[in-house]
């Protein structure tokens, strides 16, 4: 199932997953940090999944090429997800002229407006409104209180978490701060296949266009993407960032917490933002850094080393202006060489 090697008594049965400390005669557990390995000695688990080059002789090992990738397989296995009987709840709520198929689950207080269509396998949560004209693709879950505005894609196996908002109006306005006249929004939102979104994230509708989320991204929770923004395949982004409109995200970004990305701007592939950073500017593929402003890695260690430093730096430059004030005075005393 997880393409390993047993190194070990292979008869073992497995009963559960635990962590390394918790793990008992019958559990299952892995080693992906070097800081544990400590536990391999200690640990009760029946087995442990762990890198290659890993010996332990007293424990059965299975050797994968990443555990942390196959503990996530077999939490799927052993944890099953239930998400109710297959159909639609005589309690939901589908308009005439929406098509939901005979293989998918609507739960109690769904909302389907006419026009929508759901895919065999999707599974909409209570307190889900789907949108006129909006499409569901094939085993994608909304989980509650999602809400889908009109005309916007879904692909395939996307998972929605409680209380995204796809497809709200863009942050457009004329004249911002004086006249505030609104610039309608009549675009869409398009999310590709395998994309997850955390809690609460926000994707808005382009003002023309599309909002485009591209395959296979992962999105934390309390993410607001603004209108026009594209997030190229395999990013991850996370919690509490925000995305200005227009803006273009290569693939395989990795975007850390608590940042902020200016409008009309590119991330090239590949690059790695570290938390709390602040972007006003293109930042090139495969750059790695952060800041506010944001700076290239080394420049960025280098600033953050001095901030420690500031209080005695404070301290020795105010010792040396009042030598100078000193020396200065002394020069300028009349009659004195």
């Amino acid at each position: 199932m997880i393409g390993g090697a047993v190194l070990g008594d292979d008869k073992r049965v497995i009963r559960n997953i635990r962590p390394i400390d918790e793990a008992g005669i019958d559990d299952l557990t892995f080693i992906a940090n070097p800081k544990y390995y400590k536990m391999l000695e200690t640990t009760r688990a029946a087995a442990i999944l762990v890198p290659p080059g890993t010996v332990e002789p007293d424990k059965n090992l299975i050797v994968v090429a990443d555990p942390y990738a196959a503990f996530g397989k077999l939490l799927a296995v052993f944890y099953p997800v239930d998400h109710g009987p297959i159909g639609v709840h005589p309690a939901a709520y589908i308009e005439e002229g929406a098509w939901v198929s005979q293989e998918a689950t609507v739960l109690p207080r769904a909302f389907v407006s006419s026009g929508a269509r759901i895919e065999k396998g999707a599974v909409i949560y209570p307190g889900v409104f789907i949108g006129r004209n909006t499409s569901v693709g094939e085993d994608s879950i909304l989980y509650a209180n999602v809400s889908v505005y009109q005309n916007c894609i879904i692909g395939r196996r996307v998972i929605l978490h409680s209380g995204v908002v796809i497809g709200a109006d863009g942050f457009g306005f004329a004249a911002p701060g004086a006249g505030n006249a609104k610039i309608p929004q009549v675009g869409i939102v398009q999310i590709d296949d395998d994309v997850e979104l955390g809690a609460n994230t926000t994707v808005d509708r382009a003002t023309l266009g599309k909002t485009w989320i591209q395959r296979n991204v992962k999105v934390d929770n309390l993410v607001q993407i603004a209108h026009n923004v594209v997030i190229g395949e395999n990013s991850a982004i996370a919690a509490q960032t925000g995305i200005s409109g227009s803006t273009k995200i290569g693939r395989s970004v990795i975007i850390g917490g608590q940042v902020g990305i200016v409008g009309h701007i590119s991330i090239g592939d590949h690059a790695m933002i570290g938390a709390s950073s602040g972007i006003h500017k293109d930042i090139p593929a495969g750059q790695v850094g952060g800041g506010r402003p944001f700076l290239p890695y080394k420049e960025w260690l280098k600033v953050e080393s001095s901030k420690v430093k500031l209080p005695e730096m404070r301290a020795k430059l105010t010792q040396l202006i009042k030598q100078v004030e000193q020396l200065e005075a002394k020069i300028n005393k009349p009659g004195e060489n």
